[in-house]
């Protein structure tokens, strides 16, 4: 199990309740995490609709975890 912090924004904080938080999982990559978030939140959009950074740096939804992570989950953003 490793520690993590996790960061919300746009509708996966609403969906979330929070704007971040600090998690002890199991996950052992960005997809993972962002399943078991998705189970436990019901958020409404595929892994494929979402980019993820870790540590501030983009990153693809197979990169592997690592103790002490921060992981951000962004949504699309649409405007106009």
């Amino acid at each position: 199990m490793i520690s993590l912090t996790i960061d919300y924004f746009a509708e996966l904080r609403e969906q979330a309740g929070h704007p971040s938080e600090e998690r002890q999982t199991n996950a052992r990559n960005a997809a993972d995490l962002y399943a078991e978030l998705a189970h436990q939140y019901g958020f409404r959009l595929a892994a494929a609709d979402v980019k993820v950074a870790i540590n501030e740096e983009f990153a693809a939804m197979d990169t592997p975890l690592t103790a002490g992570d921060r992981v951000v989950f962004l949504p699309p953003v649409s405007g106009g």
